[in-house]
């Protein structure tokens, strides 16, 4: 049975927000285009690569989840200025939360936060599977 936090991995269009400070993003912006995904990275750190996104008005309208894995800006800095480009499903990356992060009280986004991205994402035979295996069996997926 799938739950919301697996769920959000089935849509098909994702802005990633990175500012390099959790390598985990790298591994998500990976798995996503190996999937067939459509990503859009959107680099906040001093060298993003060529064809990253440089603001949140390059970021097309209607991409239907966001991953924000930062640390040197707050992330609810970014949700409603995506909620007004279309966007309504967030994933905060584990250890970013913000006091402002938890006060948001939007019925019409959702906002899955407390997890990485990779633990719904990697492989079975991966230190991310295991992490899988082991916050199943702990109850806390």
């Amino acid at each position: 049975m799938n739950n919301d936090r697996e769920d959000f991995w089935d849509k098909q269009s994702f802005v990633i927000i990175t500012d390099n400070t959790k390598p985990a993003m790298k591994y998500t912006i990976d798995e996503l285009n190996k999937r067939g995904k459509e990503v859009y990275i959107f680099d906040l750190s001093a060298n993003p690569n060529k064809g990253d996104i440089k603001s949140v008005d390059d970021i097309p309208y209607n991409v239907e989840n966001a991953v924000l894995g930062i640390t040197t800006s707050n992330p609810a800095d970014f949700v409603q200025a995506l909620k007004n480009r279309g966007c309504s499903n967030f994933w905060i990356h584990w250890r970013t939360e913000t006091p402002e992060i938890e006060d948001i009280k939007d019925h019409d986004i959702q906002i899955i936060k407390g997890k990485c991205p990779m633990m719904y994402l990697g492989k079975d035979f991966s230190i991310h599977g295991l992490h899988r295996s082991i916050a199943k069996f702990a109850g806390k997926y």
